[in-house]
């Protein structure tokens, strides 16, 4: 195997390979410096015009697809919470950061038998959807004598190719979670329907915050809305959203059929 070319980056912390260049740049550090500005920026913007206060959104940077080496950039660039969609691909880029105090999420559907991986390092788990799940996931943080913060992920799209707990089942799921005292309920996920059509996204959005009202009557630490990535977080931190996770408007398009649904929005 003939390895590809590789030159110094700007940084001098990291040998960029041609393909990285062409992804990220000739300075991956100074471009998600500036994308992170943008981004923060867009926040406090979105924040204000929803009569919000300063820093009251959380962003989570969503990392995946982005090399370890790569990330050794964000890092440095100002970026220590990443979040990653798939657990063995966090796995992997964790135990090649091991160095670095970095606090990773996990925000995609997880099978019950990669419970163990998450178990022993996750910050916070975005995408807990089923009794199942809980169970598990509490016998395994037993186990590691750790505790986790969970979002409950809802389907609010009405879409049968995403997880999610349908609406009408969310308050019996949450009367229940009293049974799992190692995780730590924070709020609930979702993800909007994916289009650059605002009208259609921001219900969605809307029917999230709708059932967090409801639910935190039932479980008072249910008090947070995780929903919102690159192409509608403003929309979503209008309609309440406390985290946001956003991806592709950091690191740049993915090499991914999935960089289509936000067409045009990332600087390059």
């Amino acid at each position: 195997m003939i390895e590809a070319d590789r030159e110094v980056a700007p940084s001098g912390t990291c040998d960029l390979s041609n393909e990285d260049v062409a992804r990220f740049g000739p300075d991956p550090k100074a471009a998600f410096a500036a994308n992170l500005a943008a981004v923060e920026q867009k926040i406090e913007a979105a924040s204000l015009r929803a009569g919000r206060k300063a820093g009251a959104v959380r962003l989570l940077p969503i990392t995946k697809t982005v090399p370890a080496h790569i990330l050794r950039l964000a890092f440095e660039a100002g970026i220590s919470s990443f979040g990653e969609n798939k657990i063995q691909e966090a796995q992997t880029k964790r135990e090649a950061l091991v160095d670095l105090p970095i606090a990773w999420s996990i925000v995609g559907h997880l099978q019950t038998n990669k419970v163990k991986y998450l178990a022993r390092f996750a910050r916070e788990f975005h995408a807990l959807d089923s009794l199942k799940l809980a169970e598990t996931l509490e016998k395994r943080l037993a186990i590691e004598d750790r505790t986790l913060d969970v979002y409950v992920q809802v389907n609010t799209s009405s879409e049968d190719s995403k997880f999610g707990l349908h609406p009408d089942a969310l308050l019996d799921f949450i009367d229940r979670l009293g049974e799992f005292p190692r995780l730590r309920p924070r709020g609930l996920m979702t993800l909007a329907l994916f289009s650059d059509d605002m009208a259609r996204v921001r219900p969605c959005f809307r029917l999230l915050r709708e059932l967090r009202d409801r639910a935190v009557k039932r479980h008072a630490d249910i008090t947070e809305l995780s929903m919102g990535m690159s192409g509608d977080f403003e929309a979503a931190i209008e309609e309440g959203a406390d985290v946001v996770r956003v991806g592709q408007a950091i690191f740049g398009k993915r090499p991914t059929s999935a960089a289509q649904y936000w067409p045009g929005f990332a600087p390059g």
